[in-house]
């Protein structure tokens, strides 16, 4: 029997458990996959009668044997999030309890990939826990040190933007420091590999100047002259097929014309601004450098949208195609 895929419905008081349920209503009947959802049992069979999706949901305890569509609960039971304010604290803690199962699932075998749906950064730590990101907090449970984030998606002409982040998570006024050579050089190493996961003919990465106009032959700083530009020239001396650092705001251009398989971006609103404005709704996250398959929808929790049945499962449905994709499932 195939290993399931896991998803994590995310943070119990946004739109993840609604966009999951959505997402597998449209994708389960495809194929034989199986499924296990980590998350709140009562909260996803409640959600499951409102929408009127009529999933096949059991509980993984007590679950027939031909089973595809399970529910793992990973923490103590929650009251109705609906009863619960955005962000509460309980609804953080079970997100993070499921996004430690749904990682030690991969690490054991148990699982085929993981998807998560959205949290709250701000809503975790307020509940007593360190975290950065998601990506961070995976790379952490994995012993994976340096994962790199990948954005990609299509525009409405079908026109691919692959977009991986030397660095993510930090102020802007610290990026500079954090733009170092041994991290520029696995985000060229892993979108380059990334590309041939996805079976592409070819694997041509450009890379992004930090400064305006790729700093300009240093009269706008030197990065690219001292740090980048060493970097993508011993990349290529190794034989890999790397241009740059180019001036962002013509990189993606290029990029989306069709010139470069994927790109390599300093930070993380240089990557992900292009990369929202032509695939907002289908834009997938895909965490490069962990020992296991591990994709997500590119989007918040969208607190002011939830429990209103109006959250669009474009960005999760992607995320489901592209882990049974690296999967080699259908």
């Amino acid at each position: 029997m195939p290993k399931p895929f896991a998803i994590t419905i995310g943070d119990p008081t946004g739109i993840g458990p609604e966009v999951a349920l959505k997402a597998l209503a449209r994708e389960w009947p495809a194929d034989s996959s199986r499924y296990v959802l980590l998350g709140d049992a009562p909260t996803l069979l409640n959600l499951n009668r409102r929408l009127g999706l009529h999933l096949p949901l059991h509980p993984e305890s007590n679950a027939p044997p031909d089973a595809r569509l399970t529910i793992a609960s990973p923490g103590p039971p929650l009251p109705d999030p609906a009863s619960l304010p955005p962000g509460a604290p309980q609804a953080a803690q079970s997100a993070v309890a499921a996004l430690r199962e749904g990682t030690r699932r991969c690490l054991e075998g148990q699982a085929a990939a993981l998807v998560t749906a959205p949290v709250n950064k701000h809503a975790i730590i307020r509940s007593g826990q360190p975290f950065v990101g998601q990506t961070e907090f995976l790379s952490g449970l994995a012993g994976s040190p340096n994962p790199v984030m990948m954005l990609l998606g299509t525009d409405d002409r079908g026109r691919w933007l692959r977009v991986a982040l030397v660095t993510t998570h930090l102020p802007l006024r610290d990026v500079a420091e954090h733009v170092t050579p041994g991290k520029i050089s696995r985000a060229i190493d892993l979108a380059t590999q990334a590309c041939r996961h996805l079976g592409l003919p070819r694997q041509r990465v450009a890379v992004c100047g930090l400064n305006p106009h790729a700093g300009e032959g240093g009269e706008m700083g030197t990065e690219e002259l001292t740090c980048i530009g060493p970097v993508v020239q011993t990349a290529r001396a190794r034989g890999l097929d790397v241009t740059g650092p180019l001036a962002a705001d013509t990189l993606f251009h290029l990029a989306a014309q069709g010139h470069f398989d994927a790109v390599v971006a300093m930070y993380h609103d240089q990557g992900l601004a292009p990369l929202k404005l032509v695939a907002f709704d289908t834009g997938v996250n895909w965490t490069l450098g962990l020992p296991f398959i591990r994709t997500s929808p590119d989007h918040g929790t969208a607190y002011d949208i939830a429990g209103r049945n109006i959250a669009s499962p474009s960005s999760m449905l992607s995320a489901l195609h592209l882990a049974k994709q690296l999967a080699g499932r259908p």
